[in-house]
């Protein structure tokens, strides 16, 4: 399928997108419009990634796949609002306005975010390793390094970015088993069918 592979590509866009922002917040990177404008896109790009995952998955992940896979999509979809709200919007206002703004309702959605994104990291990971159609070292590193991630606000700076660096190998590690999955996908008139996905994890 087709998908695997856009799926994958944006799974390794994520990786790097995850290594370019922790370097630009660590200070060895620019601070600069394009390192600004890209960042948002880390969440996103993994969003298509768990997509293709969890299609890949889906049959032997059972219904704790489907609700991780909700959970960690509505997270990064979270996820990628704040980092959009972060970088396009504050800059744009005042100091106070953003304090009360925290203050309130926003930092409580944005509390409730990192929460659901935790939930289904976890949950998505439990189902994709006993799935048994992903690297396990993979699926491990995305969630290790997700849990940091997931609490940008709750852990010291460092723990946050290098938990980003950690879930970006781990992203890029199962980008590449979706990768190699679209070259297991045989041709219905082949006569031969689709591989078991039990028997190709690494």
């Amino acid at each position: 399928m087709r998908v695997y592979r856009v799926t994958a590509a944006a799974g390794f866009v994520c990786a790097v997108l995850l290594v370019v922002n922790s370097a630009r917040r660590a200070g060895f990177l620019p601070e600069n419009a394009l390192t600004h404008a890209i960042a948002p896109f880390g969440a996103l790009t993994g969003l298509l990634a768990i997509t293709g995952i969890y299609l890949l998955i889906r049959g032997t992940a059972g219904s704790l796949g489907l609700v991780g896979y909700v959970l960690n999509s509505a997270g990064l979809a979270g996820a990628f609002a704040i980092e959009y709200i972060l970088h396009f919007v504050f800059p744009y206002l005042g100091g106070g306005t953003v304090t009360g703004l925290l203050a309130g309702g926003t930092g409580r959605a944005f509390l409730v975010t990192s929460i659901v994104l935790l939930a289904g990291v976890l949950a998505f990971s439990a189902a994709a390793i006993r799935s048994g159609a992903m690297p396990v070292v993979g699926i491990v590193l995305y969630a290790v390094g997700m849990v940091p991630g997931s609490l940008r606000n709750a852990v010291p700076l460092p723990v946050y970015l290098l938990g980003l660096v950690v879930a970006g190998a781990g992203v890029a590690w199962m980008a590449a088993r979706l990768w190699s999955a679209q070259e297991e996908v045989v041709a219905p008139s082949s006569g031969r069918g689709v591989p078991s996905t039990r028997s190709t994890a690494a």
